[in-house]
């Protein structure tokens, strides 16, 4: 059995704790009237940025880029797309339609070059093939030839592959040359950058306005008449039959702006400014995919381009809050410029005023009078 003692310090050993915060409570004790209140921050109110917060939103979807839902702006209507024209079309087996010079240059190899020889070679390499078969089997050739070479026929199988060679490489270096000609001075400048996963158009000739590019939902596309996975909110607005100046370049990784049916393709590599002259012959809508694996989304990332008559491509352009070249004059009319006072208070558009300053005879005989 425990001592007395024992049992007293046992008690007053569990007092301890309620004494300690007995001691410190008063001390901690504030009224509530004067403890300071602190004020809430207000509620941010939709679509508007906080201090540190990061706007996840789409750059083509932030309110006023899009002022219509089908893009259509003040004096300019999106141009509906016509079927089997600038698209993929199913079971195709031949090249898009071609909408440049290039691209129809390029076409007419395909059709009467290269189509041609490779059914011919095959049917050529077919026959002998089944002549070999037929002519020397065993039952027609008791005794093996014994045949080392022939040196005709190996003059003719060497000739042969090299002229075909020849005659594939002259249209095709002419068709490489071709493609990389030099705009010239007064094409039209448009600079398209691959975001991820994204394209951003700028037209450097028209004011440097930026318009961003976003695939459409399936939902949209459908509602505008056109291929899902190819359809986009804002296009890349050009002039038709107007030589156009095209450069890429990538703002994150490398991506590549191809459309087949106006045969062009050109890496968008960051940190380069790569750069093609096209011409599109028709107005029309032609659509392409980045061509360059990108990321996750290389797949969502199509291209849209509208090529438009020159009036409307103007319009489009003032739409867009840009300017032509020409709209601009950086010099004072003439009638400006004569009302102009010169240095010294004389005008310019009174001959007496500028007599008597010269000190001319006839100043003075103006004033007798």
């Amino acid at each position: 059995m425990k001592s007395p003692k024992t049992l007293l310090i046992a008690f007053a050993l569990a007092l301890m704790p309620a004494a300690a915060g007995a001691t410190v409570s008063p001390a901690n004790s504030v009224p509530a009237e004067a403890a300071p209140q602190e004020t809430a921050a207000p509620l941010p109110q939709p679509g508007q940025a906080t201090e540190g917060s990061i706007d996840t939103q789409p750059a083509a979807e932030k309110p006023g880029d899009n002022p219509a839902a089908d893009g259509a702006l003040p004096g300019y209507t999106p141009m509906k797309p016509t079927p089997g024209i600038g698209m993929p079309e199913s079971q195709e087996l031949n090249f898009q339609e071609q909408f440049s010079d290039n691209g129809k240059y390029a076409k007419n190899i395909n059709t009467y070059v290269l189509l041609p020889l490779c059914i011919i070679i095959s049917l050529v390499v077919l026959a002998l093939l089944a002549w070999v078969i037929v002519r020397y089997r065993r039952g027609a050739n008791q005794e093996p030839s014994r045949t080392t070479h022939n040196t005709l026929v190996e003059v003719i199988w060497t000739l042969v592959p090299a002229l075909i060679l020849v005659g594939i490489a002259i249209p095709s270096i002419d068709l490489l040359a071709k493609q990389y000609d030099p705009a010239p001075k007064d094409a039209v400048t448009i600079k398209a950058t691959g975001y991820q996963w994204y394209w951003g158009y700028s037209y450097p000739d028209n004011g440097g306005f930026e318009v961003i590019s976003n695939m459409l939902p399936e939902d949209q596309a459908k509602a505008r008449g056109e291929p899902y996975l190819l359809a986009v909110d804002n296009r890349m607005v050009v002039p038709a039959g107007v030589p156009l100046r095209i450069q890429t370049t990538g703002a994150d990784v490398i991506h590549s702006f191809a459309v087949p049916s106006l045969w062009f393709k050109l890496d968008a590599v960051p940190g380069r400014l790569n750069e093609k002259e096209l011409t599109i012959t028709k107005p029309g809508v032609y659509y392409g995919q980045c061509s360059e694996l990108c990321g996750a989304r290389h797949g969502f990332m199509p291209i849209t381009v509208e090529a438009l008559p020159m009036p409307q491509f103007e319009a489009w352009v003032r739409a867009q809050g840009g300017t032509m070249p020409g709209d601009e004059t950086d010099q004072p009319t003439t009638e400006a410029a004569d009302a102009l006072p010169e240095e010294g208070g004389v005008s310019t558009s009174n001959p007496a005023a500028l007599q008597q300053e010269a000190g001319q005879p006839g100043a003075a005989t103006n004033v007798a009078e």
